[in-house]
């Protein structure tokens, strides 16, 4: 190919032959002037297959090539890349989609976009055959060439596009960059030189609206191989981070609430040092009179609103100036953030956390004679987790953690306000067990000022599962959370000799519960990455090595792109939230082999040769004459499911140890055509408020297609054929009660304009889609338990799907805390409703 001796004039005359540009929306244009700095881009381009174009800019076009399995960082692939027209400078910046029965007709995203440098003269490399090149792209960076290979057709010659081996090289054995960054980075600005020094994980990225922070585990010993470790003090304060986008800073505990009006200092601190946008996670303080972080000191300054001597701590970066830097080594992020601080310098309000790179029984045991609360060791090479893992261990000098308060006795003798709390923790079931007292450690204010609290949430009933406790305790709503230190556990998994430390303001009640030590840290070592071949950008986390992913590039969803990778990943992420809501149910599968477009299977049965672990069988009594129906036991079998391309996840109304009574009802409010969202939210309310009349609690989802679910917790009294009874009278009930908003029976016909509340979701055998489930319809919405107060607000029952479920994650399923608890009998509301007639 000689690019420079085809005159200008022709040079896009077979570009504008192929296209009729009264129909697609690609850019005519014209040959440009060649910039100081070449632009290359490569397109994702979903066509009668998919492939992705690579263009680089010479000569004032884009010469171009397309490459079907698209870019490979690993110097062994060869990437097949077959030369195509050139296409104008413009095209670099289009997205959109081609027409049908147009020239290339499909969806086409810019994939990766930056600057590119020739080796020597780039038209003689293009002569010879052999172009070699520097990229600075999102994606793609450093060394590469083009090599032309000998063919036959000499219209669509053919080179190979090959990685060659420097610092951004990765084995197609450990990195995939197509799968693991499969989105748009168009709307991201062109790669600088700022950026080129970060790690080579950081990738595009929008700035989340919230974050959900990595947790440490409790050890009851340091990790064997030290070196891969590094080591911080465990601060005593409160966890927090602080979201930077501009001029705006806000603060938020790691639930995420919001306390920016509680720390004005600290805000006022953030924005002096003018710190570029990004997500930066570390601990509040306030040091004592011994010079120690003080946690009772920095809980009086609070509740005082006098914040000034609070100092932030920072010790990770998650997302900085546009990029997710999840995916990088902590050292890398934690360097990046040195930099940035020392670049952008304030006052000491803001620090950055440093490090002991001595060995662990050291570290400790400065930290414990100084009357630290311990150490955090943190693996060096982990990427940032959004959830509790074994990357990072605390290390603590003596037993301490959160207790759930259930309420107090009187004081004795002398001593005001209360004696001392009753203390809790929530069990797996969720009620919450008494597991000592604790009376020591208050000051006066402190005595004075909690019996306040504890007086406004006095109640008569006792928030602990066991019946009766010694004494004559006062009972207060469990909501308030203690820090307790003390010695060790009873066998009877009690504490003994607790001090109180202080409240919890950051941490909900509902997720207390007892920490269990990792019995011995997992220091397996982190796969060897040969010299010069670091990891690689990846704009989300990989699926789970726990399972093999075979076609991860089949799309699921054309209408999105999303692949059967992308469906891997997402229940891998959802998992620990999902499985909640399917552990001990019957389910039902639905299969999508060939993507959401073609035959759906729906089975609830699994055939011997479908070898899915975590999914158990269930026992063959349940369905008669059936195969045995099935249950997905472990967060692994969510991800053995999707690999065998399950898409759907739907539960039956009962436990299949206690199969006969169902313990819940759902009603199914799926509007009928002209039906428009308001109306579907105002059905779910009156929905609400009828199941509210009769006693009865329901929790709300979004179903992820068109409706809402509004699920019941109901106590196992009563057989399937009264449940579904009963829920067929409810939806009577509002039928005839407002007939212009409800219908009671199905078909489409009869629900024109209309709310069809479907009530056979409640039959032996017949199943909801579970809560987190992603679903088979295009855009791929997913279900999401919802708060009353959110209905409102939300946009449609797809409002959060597959690629956005990453904002809700914080959330997770705190809007149905209580469920378990929330379990009516149904015998007053059939009285009050008057079933069985």
């Amino acid at each position: 190919m000689a690019a420079n001796t085809t005159s200008s004039s022709n040079l896009l005359q077979r570009y504008k032959a192929k296209r009729n540009f009264a129909r697609t929306p690609e850019p005519p244009g014209e040959v440009g002037r060649t910039a100081k700095a070449l632009g290359f881009v490569v397109q994702k381009h979903w066509a009668s297959r998919l492939h992705y174009d690579f263009r680089i800019e010479l000569d004032g076009v884009m010469k171009s090539w397309a490459v079907p399995k698209g870019p490979s960082l690993d110097p062994v692939d060869k990437r097949m890349a077959v030369e195509v027209e050139d296409h104008p400078l413009a095209y670099a910046a289009f997205e959109g989609t081609i027409p049908p029965r147009q020239y290339g007709a499909g969806k086409v995203i810019v994939w990766d976009k930056g600057v590119w440098a020739p080796e020597g003269d780039p038209h003689a490399g293009l002569r010879s055959g052999n172009l070699k090149f520097e990229l600075l792209g999102h994606k793609l960076r450093g060394r590469w060439a083009l090599v032309r290979m000998k063919t036959r057709d000499e219209k669509k010659p053919a080179w190979l596009l090959i990685k060659e081996r420097d610092a951004f090289a990765r084995s197609a054995d450990e990195f995939s960059v197509v799968d693991a960054a499969p989105d748009s980075v168009a709307s991201q600005g062109m790669p600088s030189k700022d950026t080129a020094d970060w790690p080579p994980e950081a990738v595009p990225a929008a700035l989340p609206a919230t974050l959900s922070p990595q947790l440490a585990t409790r050890s009851e010993s340091p990790p064997a191989a030290e070196a891969d470790w590094l080591y911080e003090i465990k601060f005593d304060g409160y966890r927090m981070l602080a979201r930077v986008d501009g001029t705006e800073v806000k603060l938020f505990t790691r639930n995420g609430h919001d306390w920016t009006h509680r720390l004005r200092p600290l805000h006022q601190a953030l924005q002096d040092r003018h710190l570029p946008p990004g997500w930066y996670d570390g601990e509040i303080v306030v040091f004592g009179d011994s010079g120690l972080p003080d946690f009772g000191a920095l809980q009086r300054s609070l509740e005082n609103e006098r914040t000034s001597a609070v100092v932030f701590y920072l010790f990770d970066l998650p997302y900085v100036g546009g990029h997710d830097l999840r995916a990088a080594p902590l050292v890398a992020r934690r360097a990046v953030l040195e930099r940035l601080l020392r670049d952008h310098p304030g006052g000491d309000a803001v620090r950055f956390s440093a490090v002991f790179e001595e060995s662990a029984a050291s570290v400790l045991t400065s930290a414990c004679r100084l009357g630290l609360e311990g150490v955090i060791a943190k693996r060096k090479d982990a990427p940032y987790r959004s959830t509790r893992g074994t990357d990072w261990l605390k290390l603590k000098c003596g037993q301490r953690q959160e207790f759930v308060i259930g309420g107090f006795t009187e004081g004795k003798g002398s001593r005001t306000g209360f004696g001392a709390l009753l203390l809790g923790l929530h069990e797996a079931d969720g009620s919450l067990r008494h597991v000592g007292n604790v009376g020591t450690g208050f000051d006066t204010g402190t005595l004075s000022s909690l019996h306040r609290k504890l007086k406004a949430l006095e109640r008569r009933t006792s928030p602990f599962a066991q019946a009766t406790l010694a004494g004559r305790p006062h009972w207060v709503t469990p909501s308030l959370v203690a820090e307790v230190a003390f010695s060790d556990w009873t066998h009877a998994g009690h504490i003994r000799h607790a001090v109180f430390v202080g409240l919890r303001e950051d941490k909900a009640a509902t997720a207390v519960e007892r920490e269990v030590d990792v019995p011995k840290p997992n220091d397996s070592p982190a796969p060897v990455r040969k010299p010069g071949n670091p990891p690689v950008p990846a704009q989300k986390p990989p699926a789970p090595s726990s399972v093999r992913v075979t076609h991860p590039e089949r799309v699921i969803d054309a209408s999105t792109g999303v692949s059967k990778l992308d469906l891997v990943t997402f229940y891998a992420t959802v998992g620990p939230l999902m499985i909640e809501h399917l552990r001990q149910r019957p389910v039902a599968l639905m299969r999508a082999p060939s993507g959401i477009e073609g035959e759906l299977f729906f089975q609830k049965h699994v055939p011997p040769s479908m070898k899915m672990a975590g999914v158990v069988q269930l026992d063959p009594a349940l369905d008669p004459g059936h195969d045995p129906w099935v249950a997905v036991a472990t967060r692994r079998g969510l991800l053995s499911a999707a690999q065998w391309n399950v898409v759907e996840f739907h539960t039956q109304n009962a436990f299949a140890r206690t199969f006969e009574k169902p313990n819940r009802i759902v009603f199914d409010l799926d509007p009928g055509e002209g039906v428009a969202w308001a109306q579907v939210q105002e059905a779910a309310q009156l929905t609400h408020s009828l199941l509210d009349h009769l006693g009865l609690v329901g929790f709300l989802k979004t179903s992820g297609g068109k409706g809402l679910h509004v699920v019941v917790p109901v106590r196992q009294q009563h057989d399937w054929d009264s449940v579904k009874g009963f829920a067929q009278a409810v939806v009577r009930h509002m039928s005839e009660t407002i007939p212009q908003r409800f219908v009671a029976k199905s078909g489409p016909r009869n629900r024109v304009g209309k709310v069809f509340v479907d009530y056979l979701r409640n039959g032996r055998g017949a199943t909801t889609v579970s809560a987190w489930s992603a679903r088979a319809r295009p855009g791929m919405g997913v279900s999401v338990p919802l708060d009353w107060s959110e209905l409102p607000a939300l946009r449609g029952s797809d409002h959060w799907h597959v690629r956005n479920i990453a904002e809700r994650l914080p959330i997770g399923n705190r809007p149905w805390n209580g469920y378990a608890r929330s379990a009516r009998s149904l015998t007053p509301a059939m009285k009050l409703l008057g079933y069985p007639p």
